[in-house]
């Protein structure tokens, strides 16, 4: 079973990925993400938009938004969260590798390092090619990852994070000559530790530019946060704009 298909690992860790913190941030994440594509569309994908945070509030905003996702219970607190802000969004579950709408967005998202987790990367090419082809002509593509150049540079080989009574402690590994990174996490909850371990890919900003180029996008910036920010020799984040031209 692959990795980000076990629904205990979101269960169990969405304290840690989905904090108070991070939900209250999206706000402003969305007003960058906005301003750095120079959006004036409406229609918007959010590709693997987990609880919806980014979906929500585009779609407080009067944005017609999909949100794709493949667990369900990540979109299950989504449906629950548009709920309750009382927003109508579009939730599909499924495999981003399969998700497919032609020439049906002006904008698509990909936000929070949710790109790169398949185990081939002619997968994640087709996750590309899919953005590419489900945008309308002139649409345009955001995506937000963790560089390689800044994991290089802000590398530790453990990390412990307390995330409310609980603690999370990481022990990362590089792999396949810096193309992927293994992942060893020890999730602990008073006397209970549950282990998970996971791989993604890893890209710097040559290799993603270079992917997003092949996957038919005419037009590629790379910035070094999704305040637009260059991508120098101590980005916060990589960020990719790319832009379909037919």
């Amino acid at each position: 079973m692959d990795w980000f298909s076990n629904e205990n690992f979101w269960r169990e860790l969405y304290p840690f990925m989905f904090s108070p913190e991070r939900i209250a941030a999206a706000p402003g994440e969305v007003d960058q993400v906005l301003a750095l594509a120079g959006f004036q569309g409406r229609s918007v994908l959010d590709l693997c938009c987990g609880p919806g945070r980014h979906s929500i509030e585009l779609a407080t905003r009067g944005f017609a938004v999909t949100g794709v996702d493949r667990s369900p219970f990540l979109l299950e607190r989504a449906r629950d969260r548009a709920a309750k802000a009382g927003v109508a969004v579009e939730w599909i579950e499924a495999d981003m590798r399969h998700f497919e709408r032609p020439s049906a967005f002006d904008l698509a998202l990909s936000l929070f390092t949710s790109f790169g987790y398949f185990e081939t990367d002619a997968d994640n090419r087709q996750v590309l090619r899919n953005v590419r082809n489900n945008l309308a002509a002139g649409g345009t593509f955001v995506i937000d990852v963790l560089g390689k150049e800044r994991l290089a540079r802000v590398w530790k080989d453990t990390i412990c994070t307390e995330a409310g009574e609980a603690l999370l402690i990481q022990r990362p590994t590089v792999i396949d000559d810096w193309s992927r990174i293994h992942n060893r996490w020890a999730w602990i909850q008073g006397n209970r530790v549950t282990h998970y371990e996971f791989t993604h890919w890893l890209y710097s900003a040559r290799e993603l530019k270079e992917r997003l180029h092949d996957a038919g996008f005419a037009q590629v910036l790379i910035f070094g946060s999704l305040d637009g920010s260059p991508y120098d020799v101590n980005p916060s984040r990589l960020v990719a704009v790319a832009r379909r031209s037919d």
